[in-house]
């Protein structure tokens, strides 16, 4: 029942139901205020109105991108004699476990994440077309010298003049050998990785015998000045070897046949264009360090 002086109801009825319009405590309306007063002085201390190209810079002028910059400069500053120890050493005489080998392999594990991870995988097990990193069968040398100087200067690259460079004939698109000549060759290198002759190579493909061998003939004029006579390659003129399981595109029959009609083109950046020479040493001192290589 209404008494005189109640609280006013709100003017809604449920059923009958009518609910007080009791007032808010006063502790929690000046909490209230206090937080929008709080939230304007912000706004104005800090960034926060986002604009066309930045948000409101704030009379403070703080940052959490200017904190994490400040930050690095102070590690950077931190590690400025290691880094320039790096830069300068000869990567070949740096020991295993010295204050510069760990700084190195390190920063290299970053360099490696942030820069080779998107195609050599993150772990350095490689993709199709981006070989592994991990086993010894590297073109162009494994040692941490060559490591050093395939980072630098990159393979096949069109910006850096030093780069690891050959190039394979397109042998079909090009018409420079007839198409049962490929389907010889195919076969013959196929056959290659059969040490036991049965039949059946390394990667658990088999192969036609007869084709095999007419196209040893055809691989001695046109494959073995790179691949060598017996097929082991010359890693110096980026030739893989043709005879183990290790394929950087797939060693089956269709892949094969189109690596030597269109033959194969891959590219790898010069990093010592974009990177540090501390980062460059450091990158191929982690890689070494992983297993693969010599």
């Amino acid at each position: 029942m209404s008494k005189k002086n109640d609280v006013e109801t709100t003017g809604h009825s449920w059923d009958g139901i009518e609910e007080y319009n009791n007032p808010l405590p006063k502790w929690w309306l000046w909490t209230f205020y206090l937080t929008i007063i709080w939230g304007i002085g912000y706004t104005i201390a800090f960034p926060a109105w986002p604009m066309v190209e930045r948000a409101t810079g704030g009379l403070l002028g703080w940052s959490t991108r200017h904190e994490v910059a400040e930050r690095i400069s102070a590690f950077e500053r931190m590690n400025a004699a290691v880094e320039a120890e790096l830069a300068a050493a000869d990567v070949t005489e740096v020991s295993v476990g010295s204050d510069v080998y760990n700084y190195g392999v390190n920063m290299g594990a970053a360099v490696f994440r942030a820069n080779c991870s998107q195609c050599h995988g993150s772990g350095a097990q490689g993709n199709v077309g981006y070989p592994t990193l991990l086993d010894n069968d590297w073109l162009w040398g494994g040692t941490i010298d060559e490591i050093v100087y395939t980072v630098q200067h990159g393979v096949r690259n069109d910006t850096d003049d030093d780069a690891r460079y050959s190039e394979m004939p397109r042998f079909g698109a090009d018409e420079l050998l007839l198409p049962e000549e490929i389907d010889q060759v195919v076969e013959y290198v196929l056959s290659l990785s059969d040490p036991d002759g049965d039949g059946t190579n390394v990667t658990g493909h088999s192969y036609d015998a007869e084709l095999a061998a007419a196209g040893a003939e055809v691989f001695e004029f046109n494959c073995a000045s790179c691949h060598l006579e017996d097929g082991t390659g010359d890693i110096y003129q980026g030739a893989p070897n043709l005879t183990d399981a290790i394929w950087l595109y797939g060693g089956d029959r269709e892949t094969v046949h189109e690596t030597v009609h269109y033959a194969r083109f891959g590219v790898m950046p010069a990093w010592g264009q974009r990177l540090s020479q501390a980062e460059v040493n450091a990158a191929a001192i982690y890689v070494h360090q992983l297993g693969g290589g010599q």
